[in-house]
């Protein structure tokens, strides 16, 4: 049991993955506020009937809901939707590269964050593998970018910059809060703690987000229900995903979990090399290299 979270990120990441790709889709469509409102209004119900099914057809306890425990969900439901928010509007900034490779502190962040909020500090070898996969995304982040690897380590007080900061800090907020949600229910079944921590977050980000869009954007939300056809499959990827992420992160830390989850990254680079057969380029290389080694070096821990 205490392995069980390392398939479950792998699988998150790779699921994640379609999801990404979907709502890449549905942007062209619907806009940024409602390709990113489709990933928790879509996602919910099947949130619901996850949370359900584990109720109906297992002896798992449905634990009692309690303050601590809705306040941190919100914490993290909120720092979730900015992160997000933060990361979206790199796009209408110059340097975008600059931004996003910063926001991939997270899992440092979430590290910290983790110590701070939980008491939980992570082992040498661990910050060692944090550490070293951090430098395989940030090759990565700008292998295909004209900004250099000298420029990244010198912007890092630019507007750019601080924006992506900002977003792996709330990032790492998120991850540590969902964590620490799910822990404050307390009891043995953490699959439960976690189906009803992930089902109570996608509702409080749905009613927040299409409260929002319903005053401000209201011919988004009226777009986002229309594009229900490939929205859901958004809404099932995402859920899924969610599910792997939450249960994970109720079993073990959420920065190993985010770190860990980094390897996104590579399957997302095997996908553009073997199905839409374009070439990696050397930095890419050696940025996968370095994702696996922290892996490598996390999992040995």
């Amino acid at each position: 049991m205490t392995f069980l979270w390392i398939p479950l990120t792998i699988a998150a990441a790779f699921l994640q993955n379609v999801r990404s790709a979907l709502q890449k889709h549905l942007k062209d469509q619907l806009g940024t506020t409602g390709a990113t409102f489709v990933r928790f209004g879509y996602g919910f119900p099947f949130a619901l009937l996850y949370l359900g099914g584990l109720a109906a057809f297992t002896d798992l306890p449905v634990p009692d809901l309690n303050i601590r425990f809705i306040a941190i969900v919100m914490i993290g439901g909120l720092a979730q939707i900015l992160a997000t928010a933060l990361l979206v509007s790199l796009f209408d900034k110059r340097n975008f590269a600059v931004g996003t490779t910063y926001s991939k502190t997270e899992t440092v962040q979430a590290a910290i964050f983790g110590l701070i909020f939980l008491g939980e500090a992570v082992s040498i070898n661990a910050a060692i593998g944090i550490l070293v996969s951090l430098g395989g995304v940030i090759a990565i982040s700008v292998a295909r970018n004209p900004v250099g690897l000298r420029a990244i380590a010198t912007a890092w007080t630019e507007r750019p910059a601080l924006i992506g900061l900002a977003s792996g800090a709330f990032f790492g907020i998120a991850a540590v809060s969902y964590r620490g949600a799910s822990l404050s229910l307390g009891g043995d079944g953490f699959i439960m703690q976690a189906s009803v921590t992930l089902a109570f977050a996608l509702v409080f980000q749905t009613l927040v987000m299409g409260g929002y869009m319903a005053v401000r954007e209201p011919a988004e939300l009226r777009a986002s229900l229309g594009a229900w056809r490939v929205a859901i499959w958004v809404g099932l990827s995402g859920a899924l995903a969610s599910i792997g992420w939450f249960t994970a992160m109720t079993i073990q830390q959420a920065a190993l979990v985010r770190a860990l989850g980094q390897i996104e990254l590579v399957f997302t680079i095997a996908a553009s090399t073997l199905i839409f057969r374009e070439r990696i380029v050397r930095l890419e290389l050696i940025g996968i290299i370095l994702v696996v080694a922290g892996i490598i070096i996390l999992l040995l821990r």
